[in-house]
């Protein structure tokens, strides 16, 4: 059997072209056995996995839980919010002792960039990182290349850009080392306020106009302003950023093609997006939803099969 060349998933930058093919056609199976009458496979019986999110979270939390129930792991959940880190327990206390009731995996949402990676490196566990601060979101980043594959038949040779908040966003930056690795061109659009400067050393382009964006791409990802990030104001209201950034479907119909939509969630409606544009044909919204549920399930897979 083949096997990742990774024992965590902290990042896309930690895997390589051969682990994301791997993972996809592992989400092919999965996919097509969540989709049958009895959702349920017994891959994972002998497999405990705590959930552990510091940040909140709706889709990727309930994904991933979802994940785990299909393959028949025992799951627990941690919610910060209600724990002892609020007396002032640390990160490796907190899943040493969550460890030592013998969890063989860890799935965490951490507000630092890097708490996957100081984790993997302290507890003997496999580590999958559910998003770290603004640095990185790995299963975020392969599902949204999995439904490019499903909606176009492939990801190489693809034009895609990343239009918004791309500067405190991790889905950005998952994406585009997901997208080069798989041989897609990428670019960047929004505010300038709101591009990092290491952008161009990503060999990623800067695209500061909406529409000339939407003309040379194939895939537009809306992503939403990470206004929980912020602590100063990046420009100057959300309705001259709407009118700047946001694709409404007049825009859409305007382009001489057809162009395919995808937005990570939670929308902002009517700020980068429309309702007619999040509801329409062209959009895959609530397909990169079902297919997170299958990316999931392939990556704890995967991960769990190198558990000795």
């Amino acid at each position: 059997m083949k096997e990742l060349s990774v024992n965590h998933l902290l990042g896309i930058k930690y895997i390589t072209k051969d682990d994301i093919d791997l993972i996809f056609e592992t989400a092919d199976h999965f996919k097509e056995v969540i989709n049958r009458p009895i959702k349920k496979v017994p891959s994972l019986r002998d497999i405990t996995i705590a959930n552990i999110f510091f940040e909140n979270s709706t889709r990727t939390k309930l994904s991933f839980e979802l994940a785990q129930k299909r393959l028949s792991a025992d799951v627990i959940s941690f919610s910060a919010a209600q724990s002892s880190v609020k007396k002032g327990e640390t990160l490796i206390d907190t899943v040493n002792n969550i460890l030592a009731m013998k969890v063989d995996m860890v799935v965490m949402r951490h507000a630092n960039p890097g708490a996957a990676y100081f984790l993997s490196q302290n507890v003997k566990a496999s580590i999958i990182n559910a998003g770290d601060g603004a640095h990185e979101h790995p299963t975020q980043g392969l599902l949204d290349s999995y439904s490019i594959r499903e909606r176009l038949g492939g990801v190489a040779g693809k034009k895609v850009v990343i239009v918004g908040d791309i500067l405190h966003s991790r889905v950005a930056l998952s994406n585009i080392y997901a997208l080069q690795l798989q041989g897609a061109d990428v670019k960047v659009c929004g505010p300038k306020t709101l591009i990092p400067k290491y952008i161009g050393s990503l060999g990623v382009k800067v695209e500061p106009n909406l529409r000339k964006a939407l003309e040379w791409c194939d895939v537009a990802n809306m992503l939403r302003v990470q206004n929980e990030r912020m602590d100063v104001n990046y420009f100057p209201s959300t309705r001259e950023y709407a009118q700047q950034y946001g694709v409404d479907k007049a825009l859409l119909d305007s382009l001489n093609k057809e162009i395919v939509i995808m937005h990570p969630g939670p929308i902002n409606r009517g700020v980068e997006i429309t309702s007619d544009v999040a509801d329409s044909g062209q959009s895959v919204i609530l397909d990169q939803v079902e297919n997170g549920v299958a990316v999931r399930m392939a990556v704890i897979y995967l991960l769990a099969s190198k558990i000795q």
